[in-house]
Order: C-alpha cells, then structure tokens, then sequence
C-alpha cells in the first residue's frame, strides 16, 4: 500500500487519492464500517446507556431542568470553542448576558454567543426539519457569522483544505480531507447514514461525528459543527428529551486523545479504540452533569430556605434566576420581573448580606453581582476517573 504525506494508508477506513495536481487526500468509506463487538466495547456501550438513561430520567425530575439548561448549553459552547483555540470563558459568556462590558477579546466572545445561537437554531429546526446536510449548514450559517477569517458561513466549501501545523502547505499536511467532488459523494452517503437505525444510536453517533470531521464539509468551524451533531442527534434519536449532555467538556479534557482518536480511525482503521473512547466519553458526561446540576439545585432549595421569611417575590424571582444565569444587574432583573428598581436593589441589597451573592464589578454604578458558589459548580474541572 502506498504511504502517503499524511502517514495514512489506503485501508479499514478509506482510500488515499492522488490529485491531478499532485497532493495526496483521504476519501473514508461509506458507513457503517466492519468492526468487532468485542466484550470491552459492549461492556463500554452498556454502561454508557444506563448513565445516560439515569440522566434522562433523573434530569427530568429536577425542579428546574428548562433553566439549567442554559448554563450548561453556554459551558458547552466556551468548551467547544476552546478546542479551536478561542480563550473567552464561561464567566464572561454570562456575564455578557446580563449587560457586563468586562470581556478580554470580542472576537472570542461573538464565536462563543454564535455557537449558542446555532445550537437553539438547530433544536428549533428540528421540530419542522429532519436533520439534513440542509439543516447542518443553516447551523453552521448561524456559527460563523460575522467571525474572523474567510469563512463562508453555510456554504460547502469548494476548494481544497487540510489539517495540520501552522504554516503546513497540502503536501506537508498532517490530514487532507476529500477534494471538493469526492467530498460531494461522501456527504451525499453521509446523509443517508444519518438516517440509518440499524446500530445501537450511540455507537451511530460516535460513527456520525467521526465521518463528519473526515469529510470536513466547511473552509472552517468543522469542529464545532461536528460537535454540535452530537448534540442534535441525541435529541432527534429521542435518547434525551432535553439537550444536558454536552461532550466538548470531555473532548476539551482530553484534547490531545481526541484528536488522535479520529486520526487513527483514517490512518489505521481503529474504530473499536474510537467508539470505546467515545462512549467512555458518554459515561463521564452524564455522571457529570448530573452531579452538577443536582448541586446547584441543592443550592437554591438552601438559599430559599434561608430566605423562606421574606415576603418579597423579587428576593425568590431572583434565586429562581440563578438557575439560568449566576449573573446579575439590578437593572436587567427590574426589567425582567416588571418591578421598581428599588423594589430589587433591596433583595440584592438582602442576598448580598447573607452571602448568597458577592458584587464582582468595582465601584457604585452598574454593579455586576454573581452567585459565585453556582459558577464555583459550573466551573470545576471535570474529573475523568
């Protein structure tokens, strides 16, 4: 077999094909690929689906399960965006929310709110649209808008790119995806397969988002698209109700696996390594998110308790919001509860007192004030034991 640039060969995965102008670029087989069901791999899917049905079934239960959503969709989306190197964090992203001005780098900060718009974009699509190559580019439409760089946002690409070290040409690079009209082909079978029931769904999704990230559809953000699929067939293959799972936290932990995972898939055909990192990756997030969102439930139950004398609907309105966002001015709650100002820097004025929040900004005019033990929660680093 012939070794090419990339050190990836012809085989288990796909073919390696000479352009007419002389560059080699990988082309990976239609879907589903031969792979053994070895006792670790079903061990490894076994497991995944019972922490993820726990987390369907108790993440439903919780008391505010539609609020904590948003927290947990903004972690995903500064995770996400880490991977590709942006450095916007979640404090920023929520307190951008509630009209904080204090963020290092907007580029950064667009590219975060854009992956959030583009995740709500594509829940809201799929009620009337089937997940679709047609679907995927409107997202990645929203995901790209207004970023820096030539990125063509919804729009297949039409030359060729390729993966690798700053300043790598396609002859030195470390991964070329197809050229533009072997990457046609491959997306129209892709498509098809997106819609295939035959395997368990996790092991379809994991094979989903590996084909994704080979074909590499966009002149950029194919990795926050590829993410964002995961995401969106969980909950078109009905495993979640809701969007709580959110694996870019582990992809993010492990980054220099994750990469190597999905290039050895092309390179040696190891989709039994893939799917078992995968899955892993499943069973880690769910305990995860489980935990936290539990913590920062048991969280509000404390502090309603603390506050349970006050007759103040202000005071409870603003626990409640703690689930959707530890941030807050008085200005944006006032509004929010279409009450006095006053009426709310009263019931700051209160939880500030009891500790419950602590002011973040300088100074006496638009004080910024945060819950900090919930973004304490939301900010932990997640333990891959």
């Amino acid at each position: 077999m012939h070794k090419t640039s990339m050190d990836i060969v012809s085989g288990a995965a796909g073919k390696v094909l000479k352009a007419s102008t002389g560059y080699n670029f990988f082309v990976p087989n239609n879907l589903p690929p031969n792979f053994e069901w070895t006792i670790d791999l079903v061990n490894s899917l076994s497991k995944a689906d019972h922490v993820l049905g726990q987390l369907s079934r108790e993440g439903a239960g919780l008391p505010n399960p539609h609020l904590l959503i948003r927290p947990f969709i903004a972690k995903e989306a500064v995770l996400s965006s880490k991977i590709e190197g942006t450095q916007a964090t979640l404090g920023e992203i929520l307190a951008d929310e509630v009209g904080s001005v204090v963020h290092k780098s907007p580029d950064d900060l667009q590219e975060v709110q854009n992956y959030i718009r583009a995740l709500n974009c594509g829940l809201s699509r799929l009620e009337s649209l089937p997940l679709s190559m047609r679907l995927i580019k409107e997202i990645h439409a929203e995901l790209m808008q207004g970023v820096r760089g030539n990125a063509t946002p919804g729009e297949l690409r039409r030359t060729q790119n390729w993966i690798g070290v700053p300043g790598c040409t396609l002859n030195t690079a470390k991964y070329v995806p197809p050229a533009p009209d072997d990457m046609i082909e491959a997306l129209n079978k892709f498509e098809i397969f997106l819609h295939d029931r035959t395997l368990p769904p996790l092991v379809h999704i994991a094979l989903c988002h590996y084909q994704f990230e080979a074909i590499h559809p966009f002149l950029d953000g194919n990795g926050r698209a590829g993410r964002l699929l995961i995401t969106l067939l969980l909950i078109e293959r009905k495993i979640l109700a809701a969007p709580l799972l959110y694996l870019s936290a582990f992809f993010e932990a492990t980054q220099n696996e994750y990469y190597k995972q999905l290039y050895n898939v092309s390179a040696f055909g190891t989709w039994h390594d893939w799917l078992t990192y995968f899955l892993n990756g499943v069973a880690i997030q769910s305990v995860d998110v489980l935990s936290r969102a539990e913590r920062i439930n048991n969280l509000l139950q404390e502090w309603r308790a603390m506050t349970v004398g006050s007759s103040s609907s202000a005071l409870h309105a603003i626990i409640t919001h703690f689930s959707v966002n530890p941030f807050l001015t008085v200005n944006k709650i006032a509004a929010h509860l279409n009450v006095a100002f006053t009426t709310v820097q009263r019931a700051v004025n209160k939880l500030e007192a009891l500790g419950i929040i602590e002011q973040t900004t300088p100074g006496k005019r638009d004080r910024v004030y945060c819950a900090k033990k919930i973004m304490d929660i939301l900010e932990e680093p997640l333990i891959l034991s």
